[in-house]
């Protein structure tokens, strides 16, 4: 909040990169969260200085922070940042936000975030505590369920989230099961194998997996059978810029498609560039486009991403247009 109100540098370059694609539904991870939504509103007005006007601001509040009381990594601390549903130094640190020129259908809206990891069917449950399993939700930043109104008799379902890495923490196998569990949250969900039901109104799944399907760590067979999902379409979005930042070394051993890639991460040692960040929509919908914009280096759009040894973010902007006509078939 301080950052966007000074007009910080950081925050001014995201709000100018986001205007200049102008988004009619954009999906936030890595904003802290408050009660009001003033941080979101006040990024949504610096965004509006640039040119493109969010009218409508959505947010649940977020697992990060959220404290448990209890000793999560068997460090025989409870106060500590990875001591809470999700990691984070403070409640709705990093959390999860929607802007939109589209009105949200609140009143339908459904956060499953307080779902409980054990509750999941073949849960990869890690060794921990009995205590602590009783209380582990498997959210460690949110899943939402947010109808969109794109016209006045068609909405458009948001299937919202952002796993944790699969990596860091102080217990391992935590981490690395639960990245994996909370992509498979959305299998089990559109399976109809949980108690919450698959909206029959059009959907598109939408966020950060932090789990490249080939590549990188984790269990990646999560985001693969998400990507074939028989009721979903992967687009594929693609840039020119992730395939000429390919070549750098830490890229050589990776097996995936580099055009896909949705991140870069050139520190040393690194798992290099992943494709980490999904829109999926639902099958039946008309994809007209798709792509990452991550330009190259000699592209004049590539002064939006900022200095490359100090970028505002390592991300790259995925978008996908949908044709509305295919919306209410």
């Amino acid at each position: 909040m301080r950052d966007i109100l000074a007009e910080a540098s950081v925050p001014v370059q995201k709000a100018a990169l986001i205007a200049h694609l102008t988004p009619d539904i954009l999906v936030l991870s890595g904003l802290d969260h408050d009660h009001d939504l003033i941080t979101l509103r006040a990024f949504r007005d610096l965004i509006a200085q640039h040119g493109h006007l969010f009218e409508h601001v959505f947010a649940y509040p977020s697992n990060a922070g959220l404290r448990t009381g209890l000793d999560m990594t068997g460090d025989t601390r409870t106060d500590t940042a990875d001591d809470t549903q999700g990691y984070g130094p403070f409640r709705g640190a990093k959390a999860l936000a929607i802007l939109s020129r589209f009105p949200v259908n609140r009143e339908s809206a459904r956060d499953f975030s307080s779902f409980l990891w054990r509750g999941l069917p073949n849960a990869l449950l890690p060794d921990m505590s009995t205590e602590a399993l009783a209380i582990h939700r498997l959210s460690s930043t949110g899943h939402w369920d947010v109808p969109v109104w794109v016209s006045p008799q068609v909405q458009l379902h948001l299937l919202v989230y952002q796993a944790g890495p699969p990596i860091f923490g102080g217990h391992e196998s935590r981490n690395r099961l639960r990245n994996h569990d909370e992509t498979a949250f959305w299998l089990r969900f559109l399976d109809g194998d949980l108690p919450m039901t698959p909206p029959s109104a059009p959907l598109v799944v939408i966020g950060g997996s932090n789990l490249d399907p080939s590549d990188g760590d984790g269990r990646h067979e999560a985001m693969r059978a998400l990507l074939d999902h028989p009721s979903l379409q992967d687009p594929q979005p693609s840039s020119e810029g992730g395939r000429h930042a390919s070549h750098d070394p830490r890229n050589r051993a990776h097996r995936g498609p580099p055009e896909l890639d949705t991140v870069h991460w050139p520190q040393t040692p690194g798992p290099g560039n992943l494709r980490v960040s999904y829109i999926l929509p639902a099958r039946d919908l008309e994809v007209t486009d798709a792509g990452v914009f991550w330009p190259l280096p000699d592209n004049p759009e590539a002064v939006l991403l900022g200095d490359p040894d100090a970028p505002p973010t390592r991300h790259r902007m995925v978008w996908v247009d949908i044709l509305t006509e295919s919306l209410k078939r």
